[in-house]
């Protein structure tokens, strides 16, 4: 549904460490690097996140990776942790959506809310 998402941040490096090692397990990279911030995507997809440098506090926002298995789930909470992430609700199912919803949820750098999730069975 999206070609890009772009989102300011208030602490530039923090956030460019957090998004790269966080997102890593899920496949997404960084692609490029310029004066307004940076752009990540999947070497397969068109889709990016562009994180942009701001001076005041970033409004919060709430990011949904998809993930493609329950363990990519649970390797992005762990590498979010190692990378500064607050838990904001670890790897499970989430009946409350739909009985295969596994995700899990970290807050970055800025407070926003970070989810990967895989809609697939288990198994």
């Amino acid at each position: 549904m999206f070609d890009h998402v772009v989102f300011g941040v208030s602490d530039y490096a923090a956030s460019k460490a957090f998004f790269l090692k966080a997102l890593e397990p899920l496949g997404v990279m960084l692609v490029s690097e310029g004066p307004l911030g940076i752009e990540l995507c999947r070497p397969d997809s068109q889709s990016s996140l562009c994180i942009r440098r701001v001076e005041a506090k970033a409004t919060h926002l709430h990011l949904a990776f998809t993930a493609e298995s329950r363990g990519q789930v649970e390797a992005f909470y762990r590498a979010a942790l190692e990378a500064g992430g607050e838990d904001n609700g670890a790897p499970g199912l989430r009946p409350q959506y739909h009985a295969n919803y596994y995700a899990a949820f970290v807050i970055g750098p800025d407070g926003h809310n970070i989810e990967a999730v895989c809609h697939q069975a288990e198994g």
